[in-house]
């Protein structure tokens, strides 16, 4: 059987493929693993599963066939499945409906959400190719599990190709509260397209209480407790979907085998040598996205420098902000933004070879951010609204000395787990600024102990136990559908 028939037992599908098409000095192309959090989380499930990944290859009008991605983490390998999107698909359906229509919608509207029914059609048009590409190489009774926001409708449409499938959806970004939701034109069509899963997880329980207000104001249909019955054309006349919070995480041991690799702990001191050996260093890594906080963190280290309780004689902000979405204005503005901040803050407080902010607008290699982990003393994560932040997990995981300090924003997910970090409310700039103070300033015994319960939490709810609990569920809620639907079947 060929690499385009082949069928798998496990396919995760996502907006994108976990591989970036990249050249060489050589003008050679290959495949390169991306960097992020997806990827970061779910590459271990693959690879223990050699299953298969449907998304799109991050190239618009490009035919790629599918192949093999080997060598990862643990060694293992997986297959992909390349999805082809036209330049127009990507403006109107990614670009478009995806993050200038759900993106701020579903973060508080940050950002004022935009409505085209055109994007809206390409949405649905590239949902249903994802859904046939899934239905295509999934092997009778396969699980499946679709992840977030740009593909809400492949649960509905998989299910009506495929009904013999376990489908699970997870939700990486905040479900908004129903007084924003509301405003989508096309609400009911979202959550008939969720709805198609047997399992719908969230980050955090507020997220799943959001979702099932939704449903009971939209639908007119009734959760209870956490199972949702849902109309489909089987037999049965329909499924139950249970729906909850599994919060994500990381690959815990991988990020503390990096704290404990003297390479990477050699980079990090040389990293400390190059900022100048500042006493103190304060570091900030986000997409360059305006859910992050980023204009609230500068302006906080800002004021903080001004007062002068804070000196670039003796403390260093490096911030770290990773490309993201260069195409759409909303982030062209936001970058330009961010760095006349930057240009601003260096020019008045800046000496010579000492920068109050090292501004660095690019993406690293996993060991590397390591590095940057462990020569930070402090790490700031002021998002304004975050569905998780697995950045704050790897930075915990990685300070295998207990001897650094998490400043956390109260609206990020992470929140709920990691208890003992410095909670804050980033809209507050008085308060991020006390925080970050308290953070300098805490003796040694109390970092450790802060650290020290935050780097257990994390070790024990590693990834291997976020995804087995959430596919071991999946697999149970699919059971007992297709059992009842068995049943019906032979009634009729």
């Amino acid at each position: 059987m060929n690499a385009k028939t082949r069928q798998f037992d496990l396919v995760v599908v996502s907006n994108r493929l976990p591989v970036d098409r990249v050249t060489d000095a050589d003008g050679q192309q290959s495949w390169a693993r991306s960097p992020g959090g997806l990827v970061t989380a779910l590459e271990p499930v693959m690879e223990r599963s050699s299953g298969a990944w449907v998304g799109w290859p991050g190239v618009p009008d490009a035919h790629f066939d599918p192949f093999e991605i080997e060598g990862g983490s643990r060694g293992g390998s997986f297959h992909v499945y390349p999805v082809t999107l036209s330049e127009l698909e990507l403006e109107r359906y990614y670009e478009g409906f995806s993050n200038a229509t759900l993106w701020p919608l579903y973060h508080d509207v940050i950002a004022p959400p935009i409505y085209h029914r055109i994007w809206w059609e390409s949405y649905r048009t590239v949902n249903q190719r994802f859904a046939e590409q899934v239905a295509a190489i999934s092997a009778r009774g396969a699980t499946v599990w679709v992840q977030d926001y740009q593909l809400q409708l492949v649960p509905q449409l998989l299910r009506r190709l495929r009904p013999d499938l376990a489908i699970g959806f997870f939700d990486h970004i905040p479900f908004p509260s129903y007084g924003l939701f509301a405003q989508l034109p096309w609400r009911a069509q979202i959550l008939e397209g969720l709805l198609g899963a047997d399992l719908i997880g969230f980050q955090r329980s507020e997220d799943a209480r959001n979702f099932s207000r939704a449903v009971r104001s939209v639908l007119g249909v009734v959760p209870r407790r956490n199972v949702i019955v849902a109309a489909d054309e089987s037999p049965a006349g329909s499924h139950e979907v249970e729906f909850g919070d599994y919060p994500i995480s990381i690959d815990a041991d991988e990020f503390e085998q990096l704290g404990r690799d003297p390479a990477v702990r050699r980079r990090a001191r040389q990293i400390r040598r190059e900022l100048g050996d500042p006493a103190h260093v304060i570091l900030g890594i986000d997409r360059l996205d305006y859910t992050k906080g980023i204009r609230h963190r500068l302006k906080a280290y800002g004021e903080l420098l001004e007062e002068g309780r804070i000196s670039v004689a003796d403390t260093t902000l490096i911030q770290i902000a990773v490309p993201s979405r260069e195409r759409v204005e909303t982030y062209r503005r936001l970058r330009d933004e961010i760095e006349l901040t930057v240009a601003r803050i260096n020019g008045d407080y800046s000496v010579i070879g000492r920068p109050a902010i090292q501004y660095l607008h690019r993406s690293f290699p996993r060991r590397e951010m390591a590095a940057f982990y462990l020569a930070a003393d402090i790490l700031l994560v002021t998002a304004l609204r975050d569905g998780m932040n697995l950045v704050a997990k790897e930075f915990v995981a990685t300070h295998v000395d207990n001897d650094a300090v998490l400043v956390l924003s109260e609206f990020a997910g992470a929140s709920d787990e990691l208890k003992t970090a410095l909670l804050v409310n980033p809209h507050d700039i008085d308060g991020v600024k006390e925080a970050i103070l308290q953070a300098r300033d805490m003796s040694d015994g109390e970092r450790t102990r802060r650290m020290r319960v935050m780097r257990r939490r994390v070790s024990e709810d590693n990834v291997e136990r976020w995804s087995d609990a959430y596919l071991a569920e999946l697999r149970r809620v699919s059971a007992a559908n297709r059992k009842n639907t068995s049943e019906a079947d032979h009634e009729h």
